[in-house]
């Protein structure tokens, strides 16, 4: 007796289709499960068992041979069971067999029977309507998040009883409807910051622009404040950015709820973190840090204490906005265009400059300490500002900063220009055509090539320099650059305190 069923796996954020082939025979009592099974595909025998017998129904006292195809792909994680129980049944005529034929399923299985969440659920759900499936079982916790795919009617059986009588047509599931975005968390308001009007100005820059941003600073001074605002700044993601940014993150295991991704997403990982969990990685790849920002902002405190590995692993992707990982099996690449926000201390005691402590640190501590982030790291970096201290009479009474919703509708009308310009719709800048928009005025061609000589830029260096001019252009709803923007952006690039760095 023989029946299979539709599944599916996913490697790296995408999923590929996985049929789950049951055979019956005569011989001693055993399961065996086949096709590259890891530990967790290979203890659903037990999870399947239990849930069958513990619904009510007989379990074969028979050989029986579970095979996952494709053979040659390591299947991973407990997504198996239900589409090997529902096999395991058709085989003993428990369920039609023509009920299983263009229905792709997935879940995880209790030993009550009861389905349980599985991770990449929406990535199964593109899968089938892509590959023209128009009907999902899944989980009823993921079922909110699966449903926002057009093209496929999903239903969330809450137990193996419950799939079992609407694929033998005894009982009628509704289809699940799509959750609502996932709105609700907000970032903070740039009304809880005092002063640091320059700083503030470069995260309405880098928030215009989508340009990555150094901050340099003593501690304490604000830093991470100030970059836990920026994707307040941010407009929301519109549909296609928030189904990319959710597919990741359910790949990842990572959801918070079970709509889509609303908000510009914002990690910041620990500076302890290994290259592979930053850029991404393992035996089997998996998204990083990098890709968990995708269409948001990485954050990364105390920016020099990465490993050297970690922070050249981000240069692919900073320029590439995607981040390619090779294993021998599989070269599998990943999203990650994403918004760099770093910060540092000017010096490991991280009071050099500061006119209210006295720095510790020798001329040579402060050039081993920078000196770890590297020149072509560092030319990726658009703006680099100093983030000073504050004095007392500054924190006691400096005027309201004015909230985040304000500085927002001015970056979203900036943003529209520069799309609109570039005959982008519903899209985000990209540097490769921006350069052929930016119209400089006469005196400032001159200034700009003066420039560029003076500051011996590359060439990434001086396109990225009129990237932010063009920024700071439109933010003044300016249809060319001028003198005054390049000079602006210029100070961004020559920030006071940072020449230990050499930026």
């Amino acid at each position: 007796m023989l029946a299979s069923t539709i599944s599916a796996a996913v490697l790296g954020v995408d999923a590929y289709e996985v049929r789950a082939e049951v055979d019956i025979s005569g011989g001693l009592p055993n399961v065996i499960v086949v096709g590259l099974p890891d530990a967790a595909v290979q203890e659903s025998r037990e999870r399947v068992r239990a849930a069958i017998r513990n619904a009510g129904l007989s379990f074969p006292s028979s050989r029986v041979i579970v095979n996952l195809a494709p053979a040659d792909v390591r299947k991973e994680g407990p997504a198996f069971d239900l589409p090997i129980a529902l096999a395991l049944l058709a085989a003993q005529g428990v369920v039609p067999t023509a009920a299983l034929e263009d229905i792709v399923i997935c879940g995880e299985l209790a030993l009550d029977g009861s389905v349980r969440p599985v991770r990449g659920a929406i990535n199964i759900g593109l899968f089938a309507a892509q590959a023209g499936y128009q009907r999902v079982i899944v989980p009823p916790a993921n079922a909110g998040e699966v449903a926002v795919v057009d093209g496929v009617e999903v239903f969330a059986p809450a137990n193996l009883i419950d799939a079992i009588a609407f694929l033998s047509g005894r009982r009628a599931l509704p289809p699940a409807r799509p959750a609502p975005p996932m709105v609700t968390q907000t970032a903070p308001d740039l009304l809880d910051i005092k002063g640091q009007a320059a700083a503030k100005r470069a995260l309405e820059i880098a928030a215009t622009g989508r340009h990555n941003l150094l901050m340099a600073g003593p501690p304490g001074a604000g830093k991470t404040m100030l970059a836990r605002r920026l994707p307040g700044l941010l407009p929301p993601l519109n549909r296609a950015e928030a189904v990319e940014a959710t597919r990741i993150h359910s790949s990842a295991g990572t959801l918070t709820g079970p709509g889509l991704i609303g908000l510009p997403p914002f990690r910041a990982p620990h500076h302890t973190v290994s290259d592979a969990g930053l850029v991404g990685g393992g035996t089997v790849p998996r998204a990083g840090e990098v890709s968990l920002a995708h269409h948001g902002v990485l954050f990364m405190d105390e920016f020099p204490e990465f490993s050297r590995r970690a922070l050249e692993g981000l240069r692919q992707p900073l320029e590439d906005g995607q981040v390619t990982i090779s294993r021998a099996r599989a070269s599998l690449t990943f999203p990650a265009n994403f918004l760099l926000v770093a910060a540092l201390n000017p010096c490991p005691c991280g009071h050099f400059g500061d006119p209210g402590r006295s720095c510790r640190c020798s001329h040579h501590q402060r050039r081993q300490y920078l000196s770890r982030l590297s020149g072509p790291l560092l030319d990726r970096l658009d703006l680099r500002i100093a983030v000073p201290r504050l004095t007392p009479d500054e924190l006691l009474h400096a005027r309201p900063s004015e909230n985040s919703e304000r500085a927002r509708l001015r970056v979203g009308a900036a943003h529209s220009l520069a799309l609109d310009r570039q005959g982008v719709a519903n899209g985000q800048l990209i540097g490769r055509v921006l350069r052929q928009h930016v119209r400089l005025e006469a005196d400032a061609e001159t200034f700009a090539h003066e420039a560029a000589k003076r500051l011996a830029l590359s060439g990434r260096g001086f396109d990225r320099l009129l990237r932010v001019a063009r920024t700071i252009a439109d933010l003044a709803a300016q249809p060319t650059v001028r003198s005054t923007h390049l000079a602006e952006a210029i100070g961004y690039r020559e920030a006071p305190g940072l020449q230990e760095s050499q930026v």
